[in-house]
């Protein structure tokens, strides 16, 4: 009789509906030695439960803080006000939209992206002919590469 009072006031536990007075019947029915072999995993369970009722903390717990937070406060009201003061200066003067011209004449229009794009052109080959070095320079860089084939042979002859 009282295994099946025992297996009702689990069920009750796992579902989370017990009171305070079952649950300490529960301690009590596992705190015993021999429990059933279907209600072991219980019976550690409460035992975990009440060892950890015995602990206490023992160390000091420092209430007062360890750095003067006031110093970091000040800086950071600083950076705010910096950054709102660039922020309106750059809102003012910068975002400043200028008034680029339009043209009516669409022939007129694509003369202009045309010349303009030629330009873009012209400057971006000049720029790629300075760079054009690089080639020579992955050449020799794949001539060296040969020097790697020929040391791992060596080492394969010699096995160091």
């Amino acid at each position: 009789m009282e295994l099946n009072k025992i297996n009702k006031l689990l069920e009750k536990y796992d579902n989370g509906t017990t009171t305070l007075q079952e649950e300490q019947q529960l301690k009590r029915y596992f705190s015993q030695e021999t429990v059933p072999p279907h209600l072991e995993s219980y019976k550690a369970m409460f035992a975990y439960f009440s060892a950890n009722e015995k602990e206490q903390f023992t160390k000091d717990v420092p209430l007062t803080p360890k750095r003067n937070n006031t110093f970091y406060i000040k800086w950071i009201s600083v950076a705010a006000v910096a950054v709102l003061l660039i922020g309106v200066f750059f809102k003012s003067n910068v975002f400043v939209q200028e008034d680029l011209g339009t043209y009516d004449d669409p022939e007129m229009a694509y003369n202009e992206v045309v010349k303009s794009l030629e330009m873009i052109s012209s400057n971006f080959n000049k720029g790629a002919k300075k760079v054009n070095y690089l080639n020579a320079f992955n050449q020799g860089i794949s001539k060296v590469d040969y020097l790697n084939e020929m040391d791992n042979t060596t080492r394969l002859i010699f096995k160091k």
